[in-house]
This record gives structure tokens, C-alpha cells and sequence, in this order.
């Protein structure tokens, strides 16, 4: 799974260059802050294995006005820290790793809300 290259941003963490990407629009589940945000992450020279990362936020473009934090090139330096530490070799090939940090994440009352 290549990331798509428009609208990805360039970040460099301990001396390698990688791509990220969030979506500009949410899924169905993300708009009713049913979900949380997600955004990918590959090599920026040798694409192989992407990153997903599952975050513990909306997403920002989210139908139900639930306020939400920009994923912001820390969060992602970060997450790429923790993928690394934990396997991720995102210049061989193979299938998508996730990194689920949904901790926190509660859609409960705003999904309550939503479906009554």
C-alpha cells in the first residue's frame, strides 16, 4: 500500500526521511466521532511497510463539532519512535503495521447522541 504523494508531508526523525498523510476528509465513522482520527506513514525513499496510526483524537474535520487537536509533526515524530521500537521496518515490504493509540479515546456519548 503506496501513500498517496499529494497532500503528503515530509518529516525526518533521527536522520531518516519519511511521508505522512491524514486524511483532508474523515470516513463516515470519523465524521460522527464515531472513530478517531487516523494518518499513515511510509519511507520517504524506499516506501515498503506503511505505518497506520490509530490516534486517541477526533478527527479535526469531524460532522458533530467534537473538538479535536491537529495532528502535528511531533505526534507524528513520536509515533514513529514508538513503531520503530516496536518492529516496524518501514523500508522492507510486507502488510500495513498498526500502532493503536486510542487510549482515551471515548466516542460513547457523542455516539449516543448522534443515533437518537
Amino acid at each position: 500500500m503506496a501513500l498517496v504523494r499529494k497532500g503528503s508531508r515530509r518529516i525526518v526523525v533521527d536522520g531518516t526521511a519519511y511521508r505522512w498523510r491524514l486524511r483532508r476528509r474523515p470516513t463516515y465513522s470519523q465524521g460522527l466521532a464515531w472513530s478517531p482520527c487516523t494518518f499513515a506513514v511510509e519511507h520517504a525513499d524506499a516506501p515498503g511497510t506503511t505505518l497506520v496510526v490509530t490516534t486517541n483524537q477526533p478527527h479535526p474535520s469531524n460532522w458533530v463539532g467534537r473538538e479535536a487537536k491537529p495532528v502535528l509533526p511531533a505526534d507524528v515524530a513520536e509515533a514513529i519512535e514508538l513503531a520503530l521500537r516496536a518492529g516496524w521496518a518501514p523500508a522492507a515490504p510486507g502488510r500495513p503495521f498498526h500502532l493503536d493509540r486510542r487510549a482515551g479515546f471515548d466516542s460513547l456519548p457523542w455516539a449516543a447522541r448522534c443515533r437518537t
